[in-house]
């Protein structure tokens, strides 16, 4: 990897990726695509308490840590979290990864199932197939957009869902560094693209629309190493004419770097 250029979309855990990329003799080039932007008001969880109380969810889903943290956060600002833990008891916990797991367990939330590795819709969906959820109430915490594929295949099988929303996706309010990430892309000067989640592909799309470059995009990513941390984030790829030239298994960071450093090492 030594003195390639690799760029990085991820926000949150970015500084941490490019010292990952810089350890390995590469040089990252920050490129955040994506912006969390709370969205959860204190007046939606207390109606969701209410109505839990009156009418008891079944199952609870949890989908992403910021999502879960964000939720607790609220609850201890309102006082709510102990009647909040105590609506979870009786319910079965469903988590669709490992983020969640950790703040679940900080709140010493029992947990019943685990969705196993890549962590999508599927295999939550895998998951829970065996519990009956025929007119039963199952509660979904929302990451950045709602998940209408688990919502819908719910549904289906007979099951009343709702969603929390806890935050949302937003481009940054300086999208100055994926500009010049297109730039860069524009005249060679990247050698690699890391995706860690499939509204970075939307947004860099978006960033470059805007500049009028999207029809060149896909053919400039084609032409570089690109790393794709798991199915959903390659699904997007795709689905913009950008096909991966690997995907993390298992999805994590460190598996993510492994074969980036290995697809670098190719002549």
């Amino acid at each position: 990897m030594k003195s390639k250029v690799v760029a990085i979309l991820e926000t949150r855990t970015g500084p941490h990726l490019a010292e990952l990329i810089a350890r390995r003799g590469a040089i990252p080039m920050l490129a955040p695509a994506l912006e969390e932007v709370p969205d959860v008001a204190p007046r939606t969880v207390q109606t969701l308490l209410q109505e839990w109380r009156a009418q008891p969810f079944k199952m609870v889903i949890f989908q992403t840590g910021v999502g879960t943290r964000a939720l607790f956060q609220m609850t201890d600002s309102l006082g709510s979290t102990a009647e909040m833990l105590q609506l979870l008891e009786p319910a079965v916990v469903v988590v669709r990864g490992p983020k969640p797991v950790g703040e679940l367990n900080a709140r010493r939330v029992r947990i019943d199932i685990r969705a196993a590795s890549p962590f999508t819709t599927e295999t939550v969906l895998e998951a829970v197939a065996g519990i009956p959820l025929e007119r039963s109430r199952v509660l979904v915490q929302r990451y950045g957009e709602s998940n209408r594929r688990l919502c819908d295949a719910l549904q289906a099988r007979g099951a009343v869902v709702q969603e929390i929303a806890t935050y949302r996706w937003a481009l940054p309010a300086d999208t100055g560094p994926l500009k010049d990430l297109l730039d860069a892309l524009a005249s060679s000067r990247v050698d690699a693209v890391v995706f860690t989640s499939a509204v970075q592909v939307q947004n860099l799309h978006a960033v470059a629309a805007s500049m009028n470059r999207a029809g060149e995009l896909a053919d400039q990513l084609n032409g570089v190493i690109v790393a794709s941390i798991g199915p959903v984030c390659s699904r997007a790829l795709m689905q913009h004419g950008v096909k991966p030239s690997f995907e993390a298994n298992p999805p994590k960071l460190g598996q993510l770097v492994a074969s980036l450093e290995e697809a670098l090492r190719v002549p």
